[in-house]
C-alpha cells in the first residue's frame, strides 16, 4: 500500500499541476526545513489521489484545507522512516468548518478553509508548533513563513515530499477573511518563491513573541502576474474568524490545545 500511495502522489501531481485548482509546494528555490516547522509539517494523502500539506497542532492533532478532505474519500499521513522508506498511518476522524465553500476557494474567493485530521496515535520524530492568530491591525508588507510539502518544480511529482519554508509578504489589503502573499524578490511579475502542488492546507507562520505561531492554511496559488499555475501570489485562509472553531472541536475530541 505504501508503494501504491507514493505513485498516487506523483499521479496526482502531475494532473493537479496542468490546470488550475486550489493551492497548487513551494516552488522558486525554497529552502528545505529540518527544524522546528520541518517537524510539525506532514503529509496527508486522499484515497482519490490527492496530496496536501498539514501541521500538527497538538501530538494527535493535524490542521489542514478543508479543500484537501472532501467528503467520501479516505484519508492517511505518510511518514518517511530514516531509509525515506514511505508508512501509512491512520486517520482516526475529519471535520471541515461548516461554513466552508468550496467553489469560493477554486475562484480565490475567501471562505472558511479549514479543516482538522485526529490521528490515531503521536507520530514519532514529529512535534506540534503552537496555533494563533495573525497580528492586527493587517497591513501590506508584513512579513509571514509559508511552508509545506508540494512539489518544488511544478509538474515533477518526484520533487515533492520534502518540507520546504519561504518568507513571503503581503500584498493589496489583506485582512481577517484572506491574506494574499507574494515573494518580495518578483513582486508577481516573474516567477518567484511560492505555494504550488502539494502546499495546499500547509502552515501559514508568523514571528510573535520570538516564536513561531500558526496564524493560517495554505488555500490555493498563482503563477506569474496572475496566471495559472505557481510561483505568483499565495493565498491564505487567516485563522483569525476560525480558531474558536478549532479549538472547539479539538475539545471534543478529546484533544484539547
Amino acid at each position: 500500500m505504501a508503494r501504491i500511495a507514493v505513485a498516487r502522489i506523483a499521479i496526482a501531481s502531475s494532473l493537479i499541476a496542468s490546470i488550475s485548482v486550489p493551492a497548487s509546494a513551494l516552488v522558486g528555490g525554497a529552502a528545505v526545513r529540518d527544524d522546528e516547522i520541518g517537524r510539525a509539517v506532514i503529509t496527508i494523502v486522499g484515497s482519490r489521489g490527492n496530496f496536501c500539506s498539514g501541521t500538527l497542532i497538538a501530538p494527535t492533532l493535524v490542521l489542514s484545507a478543508a479543500h484537501c478532505v472532501t467528503p467520501g474519500a479516505s484519508y492517511k499521513i505518510v511518514l518517511y522512516d530514516a531509509q525515506r522508506q514511505p508508512q501509512l498511518l491512520a486517520v482516526k476522524r475529519v471535520a471541515d468548518h461548516p461554513q466552508f465553500n468550496a467553489q469560493g476557494i477554486k475562484a480565490h474567493r475567501a471562505s472558511a478553509d479549514v479543516a482538522l485530521l485526529q490521528l490515531a496515535d503521536p507520530l514519532p520524530g514529529k512535534a506540534a508548533l503552537p496555533l494563533g492568530v495573525p497580528t492586527e491591525p493587517f497591513a501590506a508588507g508584513q512579513s509571514y513563513t509559508v511552508a509545506g510539502i508540494g512539489v518544488a518544480v511544478r509538474g515533477d511529482g518526484k520533487s515533492g515530499g520534502t518540507v520546504r519554508a519561504a518568507s513571503l509578504v503581503s500584498t493589496s489589503h489583506p485582512g481577517k477573511l484572506q491574506i494574499r502573499l507574494v515573494d518580495p524578490a518578483t513582486e508577481n511579475t516573474r516567477d518567484g518563491l511560492g505555494a504550488c502542488t502539494g502546499d495546499s492546507g500547509g502552515p501559514v507562520l508568523q514571528q510573535q513573541n520570538g516564536r513561531n505561531v500558526v496564524i493560517g492554511v495554505v488555500s490555493w496559488s498563482t503563477g506569474a502576474k496572475n496566471a495559472a499555475g505557481c510561483g505568483g501570489l499565495t493565498g491564505v485562509t487567516p485563522l483569525t474568524l476560525y480558531r474558536d472553531w478549532i479549538l472547539q472541536t479539538a475539545r471534543a475530541w478529546g484533544t484539547p490545545l
